[in-house]
């Protein structure tokens, strides 16, 4: 694999334990709290409506019942969107480790508030528990890369922020595991399975002490060059980090001010604009390539092709293990490739599979094989997203804005991606019951035209420092207006850039 050797375990071995740490505090209690909350659904039900009938005589109807769960459900989004906002202040204020260490005292607290909640008889410290996991979901979606992404070297930057994806999967993973009756699922152990991310935020407040605070922020931030240096050998053992020093004094030197840019300064800074269009293509990407709604379709494809209802959970679970899987080859890929070439690519690859899941899932009642064939689509949707969009999109996101935009850049993108499953969780059940198996055509359409847009104004980011990837954004071809790029041709200007 280029770009990581056998010997670079060894050499990078407290930067690896950083990311091992990382990755158990930061978005593995993301994908486990996504996957975990349908599990014990009718359980708490059940105690909700057991609770009101002890407090008022009479149980809930059905109608507000049906409210309080969706509310239960939706309001982790909420916390999140809240998490986002305040995220950008905090990093700035307290940096990214001293951010961690306290969203991991809230998930503790939290998760001591959700798991006596059947002992205190109270549905509201759910719902409460609910929003205050969205909250530290807020902050560690927007901490967590960051963090892994400054305290690698250029040559490992793409491999650590691509953790971020696979411990993401790997929290959904746990929780489909956890969830199933033959362990926490059950109707006596629910509290357990929703407390139970408060174990890894335990394990992550007592372990990232011992590691260093990110380098670029000790020098950018705090100016101290000294603790910058003492970080970096720390982190990377005997490399000489006097190039990446540079790189980082560089930066510091191409600041037009010495103050962080705000949401609002962001948006309205004309030499980031292009950074901040790619920005939000790689949201609404990933909000619209269909993952959602292949999920959604999964359990009836499942039963279509003839599997038995009990066995739909299992399959269900290895469809999340084959997420892993390909998240951990874009964690050894990546490096390989590039970041431009996983998302255009894979963008691409995942517009195909649309297209033919479309075809298999409308033909599937004439021809009753062709639910087979679906199957093995859904599966093959899942390995190009997570070899390609799901782990590639956080190290784009992390290295095409320099140290002082950062914060503002993923409080943005993190609005906009809390908004986006509030908006997508309205919107596409409406949407399924209107076009059916062609509402995978409207996600097809949103591939397509990201897959284009990566391939015509994204510089390829891959061992670049961020001076040397902000002249890329201000070099033709992506320094040029779209009506330019086509008049001078899509392969003469796009073929500098092309990775293979």
């Amino acid at each position: 694999m280029e770009g990581l050797m056998l010997s670079d375990l060894v050499r990078y071995r407290k930067l690896f334990q950083l990311l091992l740490v990382l990755g158990v505090g930061g978005t593995f209690p993301i994908g486990y709290q996504i996957s975990v909350v349908s599990y014990p659904s009718a359980y708490i039900k059940q105690f909700m409506n057991e609770t009101w009938l002890q407090r008022s005589g009479s149980p809930l109807s059905e109608k507000t019942l049906l409210f309080l769960w969706s509310l239960i459900v939706s309001i982790y989004g909420i916390g999140g969107l809240f998490g986002c906002l305040a995220s950008g202040y905090l990093t700035v204020r307290y940096g990214k480790k001293n951010s961690l260490l306290g969203t991991d005292l809230l998930i503790i607290t939290t998760a001591f508030l959700v798991g006596f909640s059947r002992v205190a008889k109270s549905f509201e410290m759910i719902l409460i528990g609910r929003f205050l996991y969205g909250v530290s979901a807020g902050f560690c979606m927007t901490i967590h890369p960051q963090y892994a992404g400054e305290a690698s070297p250029k040559r490992l930057r793409g491999l650590a922020n691509a953790t971020a994806g696979f411990f993401w999967s790997l929290g959904k993973s746990v929780g489909q595991i956890l969830g199933l009756r033959e362990f926490l699922g059950m109707d006596s152990s629910w509290p357990c399975l929703l407390a139970f991310i408060g174990a890894p935020s335990l394990l992550q407040l007592l372990t990232l002490p011992f590691f260093p605070e990110s380098p670029s922020y000790l020098l950018i931030q705090k100016g101290d060059e000294g603790g910058c240096l003492k970080a970096m050998q720390q982190l990377w053992g005997q490399e000489d980090p006097q190039e990446e020093l540079c790189d980082l004094k560089k930066e510091l030197a191409a600041r037009q001010s010495g103050r962080v840019l705000g949401a609002r300064d962001l948006a309205g800074d004309p030499s980031l604009r292009r950074q901040l269009h790619v920005l939000v293509v790689v949201v609404v990407m990933l909000q619209l390539c269909g993952i959602n709604a292949v999920y959604f379709y999964t359990s009836e494809v499942f039963r279509t092709a003839g599997f038995a209802e009990g066995l739909i959970p299992y399959l269900s679970l290895g469809l999340g293990f084959c997420e892993l899987f390909a998240s951990l080859l874009c964690i050894l890929s990546i490096e390989r490739f590039g970041r431009r070439t996983l998302l255009w690519k894979g963008c691409g690859l995942m517009a195909l599979v649309l297209l033919l899941l479309t075809v298999t899932l409308s033909l599937q009642n004439r021809y009753p094989w062709m639910s087979h064939g679906s199957v093995a689509l859904i599966f093959l949707f899942v390995i190009f997203f997570g070899i390609g969009p799901s782990g590639a999109t956080m190290s784009v996101m992390m290295e095409i804005f320099h140290h002082s935009a950062r914060p503002a850049a993923f409080l943005l993108g993190g609005c906009l991606n809390w908004a986006g499953l509030f908006l997508i969780g309205i919107t596409f059940p409406f949407i399924v019951e209107c076009l059916g198996a062609f509402s995978f055509l409207l996600f097809m359409v949103v591939l397509v035209g990201s897959g284009i847009f990566f391939y015509l104004f994204l510089p390829e980011t891959k061992g670049k420092s961020i001076v040397e990837i902000t002249e890329a954004f201000n070099t033709p071809p992506f320094g040029k207006p779209f009506a330019a790029v086509l008049r001078h041709g899509f392969h003469e200007e796009c073929s500098a850039y092309t990775s293979f």
